[in-house]
């Protein structure tokens, strides 16, 4: 290449990095406000599928094959530098839990978000309200266990609260015994944990011949076994929890069930609106006229629209004794044209009807990118 080549070239080049730098500060301020747009919504700094979807649509616009495999790379790198981005300006987003460092819904919500500041409340309506309020952006509540089923109080909360759930997250759950330091085993007389733990550890307990006794939740059943101080108590908790306060493991993996599994949902004063890329699913509350055949008439009409229900469940409604609402869980996008027209027949059978949230597919906190 001779020289007015190469500087020609490098003019070129000069040009389109002129170019490149202009349309960095635009795509940055677009991430900005997605940034916004998330933390609003409570919803985590990275989406997989939507990289997935940008990368795959873009490769259409490269037509050379050798390089596409740069551009992959490129484009990665530039969604990196959003992410890193939107997380500075994200840091110190209040999330709320319900119970205390190292509780399972405190290791939740850390996961999904890394960059958001902690905030602990006494119990499951603590934290909601904390959101309601403004106190904090979003709250991470459990909503079922694999094993021991729905949290009815956070059910209830999604009736009659105004928050939204924005997404679905599963965490694999390990109960582990846990002791002072140099505590045995054989020595342990009583177990102290939270109920569903207690319940879903109900086999160890009965074999080892445990008086069980209800802690709030895991990590304070830890905090307790510590203040007291006696070597005869332990605590159903995490690993982490041990860690946290100085216990050592009795017993690992004492859970009935290996796959023991806990869902929790985000909870935040705005809704996904327009229903998120991919959306996998939309939770449904509502009564029903109270007739013979009316919760069947209800079921008929979701079930005509196409839309498969994950689950259905009752629960009693506190203000109106032997009266119950239902809450469903539903597989697709409400905002569909199906969806609307489902909806709108459904209000003729529903004395209340509510989508209390929508998502886009579950995620496993195992997968979580926490970098």
């Amino acid at each position: 290449m001779d020289d007015d080549r190469l500087q020609k070239a490098r003019e070129t080049i000069g040009g389109v990095d002129r170019e490149m730098a202009g349309l960095f500060v635009k795509r940055m301020e677009a991430a900005r406000q997605i940034a916004a747009y998330k933390q609003e919504r409570g919803l985590p700094i990275r989406d997989a599928a939507q990289e997935r979807a940008v990368i795959e649509r873009n490769l259409a616009f490269i037509g050379a094959d050798e390089l596409r495999s740069f551009y992959v790379r490129f484009i990665q790198d530039v969604m990196d530098i959003s992410r890193q981005y939107q997380r500075r300006l994200i840091e110190g987003m209040r999330v709320a839990y319900s119970g205390v460092e190292g509780a399972f819904a405190h290791i939740a919500a850390r996961r999904i978000f890394p960059e958001g500041r902690m905030i602990a409340c006494s119990d499951f309506q603590s934290a909601y309200e904390a959101v309601e309020r403004g106190e904090c952006e979003v709250c991470v509540l459990p909503v079922e266990n694999s094993y021991a089923g729905e949290v009815g109080q956070v059910t209830d909360l999604m009736f009659n609260g105004g928050l939204h759930v924005t997404g679905m997250y599963a965490m694999p759950v390990t109960h582990n015994l846990l002791g002072l330091p140099g505590a045995t085993l054989s020595g342990i007389r009583r177990v102290i944990s939270h109920p569903q733990a207690l319940s879903q550890c109900a086999g160890a307990i009965r074999r080892l011949g445990l008086e069980s006794v209800q802690a709030s939740n895991t990590a304070r059943a830890a905090q307790l076994v510590v203040q007291n101080g006696d070597p005869e108590t332990a605590a159903i908790a995490s690993l982490e929890t041990a860690s946290l306060y100085g216990l050592q493991v009795l017993a690992q993996g004492i859970n009935e069930s290996g796959l023991n599994s806990t869902r929790f949902a985000v909870f935040s004063r705005a809704e996904n609106k327009p229903a998120p890329a991919g959306a996998a699913g939309f939770l449904l509350l509502f009564t029903v006229n109270h007739e013979a055949g009316a919760l069947a008439r209800a079921v008929n009409v979701i079930g005509r629209y196409g839309f498969n229900m994950r689950a259905l469940r009752s629960r009693p409604m506190k203000d109106l004794p032997w009266r119950y609402y239902f809450f469903a869980e539903m597989e697709g996008d409400d905002r569909s044209d199906a969806g609307q027209r489902m909806l709108r027949e459904l209000a003729g059978h529903c004395n209340i009807l509510k989508v209390a949230g929508r998502y886009a597919a579950e995620v496993s906190l195992g997968e979580v990118d926490e970098a």
